[in-house]
């Protein structure tokens, strides 16, 4: 996992490089199709998810989500979305 986690931090250095930073809108979790997998957890490059005491997703640090949306692009229950602001 944490070869995943390296590639992950990677890639989103490089898009940050390369263009402007997304600004998030919203980040909304629907809690009842989310089943705790904690893939979003793994993928997130600003460890902004964790999982709670009932093996949800949350996000517990919203001020640090650069919009990447590889939380929303990996779970495989569509649970996620990432909305940003259009510039």
């Amino acid at each position: 996992m944490r070869g995943q986690r390296k590639a992950a931090r990677e890639t989103v250095n490089t898009i940050e490089e390369t263009m402007a930073k997304a600004k998030l809108k919203e980040h909304r979790i629907n809690r009842e199709w989310c089943k705790g997998c904690g893939i979003c957890v793994a993928f997130c490059p600003k460890q902004v998810l964790e999982l709670d005491d009932k093996d949800k997703a949350v996000a517990v640090r919203l001020e640090d989500c650069i919009a990447c949306r590889f939380c929303e692009l990996r779970c495989p229950d569509l649970a996620i979305e990432v909305e940003t602001e259009d510039r």
